[in-house]
């Protein structure tokens, strides 16, 4: 079907047939948003698997499972089926997840993913029943009536949806299950799941937005309020990881902070009817969802070239790797630039329109319409600086300096079936950041999905920006050429002339150690205690003791407060209750047999009864 919407310049693709499932029909939809996460699905399934082509059966047949399933759920027009296609996806990305299922953390990273993962999926199950209730259909095309409903149901919707959607996510304080899955995943694995595995998730909350009509102003604050906690906490943590992948998985909690922070200022842009704040929020996050999935598959990628090589995830025992990964450690140092939302790289445009929405908002409205727009403004910049010392931190700890260790004075550099993914994710980067005035305005109908009144108005917008993103392009180019000029110049200079090195002075003492180096927590630890409320500090202390005391210890490790003051008294209380119930696991197989036939004869009798 291809609806005359000629003012979006969109295409819709629908496909309605029998399904024998009750309440279900097999019904597709591919407009502008789906085509928009599908081409993620694609981009990045592709280039991970080239990746992990030495992978194992089992792990390709659970691969593909995932693709499949993520690709089902974009393409889903009736509830039943998107359901049916999560499901595929939750449960092929877990078995993906416990690949290594012999290592106890593995199992318990695993068992941590599938428990958050369903129960966010009950969230989506109240989230749908409650919409068949009022359109009397699971299917899409009925949800549409959904904006007639009374603003209890519509905020009973959206609160399941942001709650269901957000656990898959990552939203904080729903995120504790990722630092602990991604970084016992295959690197391949990992990046898939965090470069477009969490982007489902938000595209089935923008696709929920799309049915519930003009939202309430709360809205927007609520998703701002979510992002920043999520920004600002993903890179707290991050910042005080000792492991590589840990440290790249947090940070992700941080830029779907930022993403959902872009969605938060279109929704309050749709409320005080402000629609070019609402575009360039919405188009932000849409473009840093591109952004994001390219650099952080990158970055995961990268990681797992480290660790092929290595053999450790361990920052501490890194370092001097750029000399034995050139290749590797230029690519990390440009996803890192990326990451930081450093001009010119891909990552500055997106929140560059993000920070237009928030300064717009902020200095326009009055107040207090403005506060939410303003928090927005502080969180972004907030997060930003984080996320630079944090960069650096990985970089330069992993990358720099001298090995810590045998891990990395025997590494080398990855063989080409590794590194070509991670090529054509840099070169993508670079095109979206030289390029991005052509993509802005190729983004205006999937925009159009998410403000469909408001056509000509979102392409006047992303047409102003623009050409905006193009001066800073070309600024951008220029500031590189003349880069380029001196460094040519430089090595014409130096051509003919002999130059040495030598050790820097050192007051006298020249023969320095590995051990004289930062550590992961020394370069951190400033930062960290100063936002000890979100990452609190144990210090473990083995004090010297008697007159030759043969061993002393100071270890100090960052925990999440969100997992060790919310999650784990729970789920310790919860653990304590179900404890009791052990008594029935005596290991007898006849008293189980006698349990069973003793439950169908009271259930039979009951049924007799309740008949009669």
């Amino acid at each position: 079907m291809l609806p005359g919407a000629n003012e979006t310049r969109e295409l819709a693709l629908s496909s309605i047939d029998a399904w024998h499932v009750p309440y279900g029909s097999l019904s597709f939809n591919l407009d502008a948003l789906s085509a928009f996460f599908l081409t993620l699905i694609l981009l990045l399934g592709v280039l991970t698997a080239v990746f992990g082509k030495n992978s194992s059966g089992t792990t390709w047949f659970f691969f593909i499972s995932l693709m499949f399933g993520m690709t089902l759920v974009v393409l889903a027009a009736n509830a039943l089926l998107f359901l049916f296609g999560w499901e595929i996806m939750s449960l092929a990305s877990y078995f993906l997840v416990t690949t290594r299922h012999q290592e106890p953390g593995v199992r318990a990273a695993g068992w941590t993913y599938l428990v958050a993962t369903h129960l966010g999926t009950i969230f989506l199950f109240v989230m749908f029943f409650l919409c068949e209730q009022k359109t009397g259909s699971f299917d899409f095309h009925a949800f549409s009536s959904l904006s007639a409903q009374s603003p209890e149901v519509l905020a009973a919707i959206f609160a399941c949806a942001v709650i269901g959607f957000g656990t898959k996510a990552g939203f904080a304080p729903f995120h504790v299950w990722l630092p602990d899955t991604y970084p016992e995943t295959p690197s391949h694995v990992a990046a898939l799941m965090s470069a477009v595995m969490a982007k489902i998730a938000i595209y089935g909350l923008l696709r929920m937005l799309t049915f519930l009509g003009e939202p309430e102003a709360w809205w927007g604050i609520t998703l701002i309020a979510i992002g920043i906690m999520s920004g600002l906490s993903g890179i707290i943590m991050a910042l005080s990881q000792k492991d590589l992948k840990r440290l790249i998985a947090y940070s992700s909690i941080e830029n779907i902070g930022i993403i959902t922070i872009g969605i938060g200022l279109g929704l309050l842009g749709m409320a005080y009817q402000a629609t070019g704040f609402a575009v360039l929020g919405f188009a932000g996050a849409l473009l840093h969802i591109l952004n994001h999935a390219l650099f952080k598959g990158l970055l995961f990628l990268a990681a797992g070239s480290v660790l092929q090589a290595t053999k450790t995830r361990l920052i501490d025992d890194l370092g001097g790797l750029l000399r034995r990964m050139p290749i590797t450690g230029g690519l990390f140092l440009f996803g890192s630039i990326a990451i930081t939302a450093l001009p010119p790289l891909n990552g500055f445009i997106s929140e560059f329109l993000i920070y237009l929405s928030a300064l717009g908002g902020g200095l326009t409205l009055r107040f207090p319409a403005n506060l939410p727009f303003l928090a927005a403004v502080l969180g972004l910049a907030l997060i930003g600086g984080l996320a630079l010392a944090a960069f650096a931190k990985a970089f330069g700890l992993v990358f720099l300096g001298r090995a810590r260790s045998e891990h990395s004075t025997r590494a080398s550099e990855s063989g080409i079936w590794m590194l070509l993914p991670m090529v054509v994710l840099a070169l993508c980067c670079v095109a979206i950041a030289f390029g991005s005035g052509f993509f802005l305005e190729e983004f205006a109908p999937i925009v159009g999905v998410l403000l469909p009144h408001h056509s000509a108005a979102t392409e006047m917008t992303l047409q102003a920006v623009a050409g905006q993103a193009f001066a800073i392009a070309m600024l951008s180019g220029i500031f590189l050429a003349v880069l380029g000029i001196l460094a040519l110049f430089r090595y014409l200079l130096l051509r003919g002339r002999v130059v040495q090195t030598g050790v820097t002075w050192g007051c006298g003492y020249t023969k320095g150690t590995p051990k004289m180096q930062y550590t992961s927590t020394s370069f951190s630890e400033p930062l960290s205690l100063l936002f000890s409320p979100l990452a609190a500090m144990k210090t473990e202390v083995t004090a010297p003791s008697g007159f030759f005391p043969s061993a002393a210890s100071l270890q100090r490790h960052v925990t999440d407060t969100f997992r060790e003051s919310i999650y784990l008294p729970i789920f310790l209380r919860i653990s304590a209750l179900f404890s009791h119930f052990r008594l029935i696991q005596h290991g007898r197989l006849r008293l189980y047999v006698l349990n069973v036939v003793v439950t169908l004869l009271v259930l039979l009798t009951w049924k007799i009864g309740f008949s009669s």
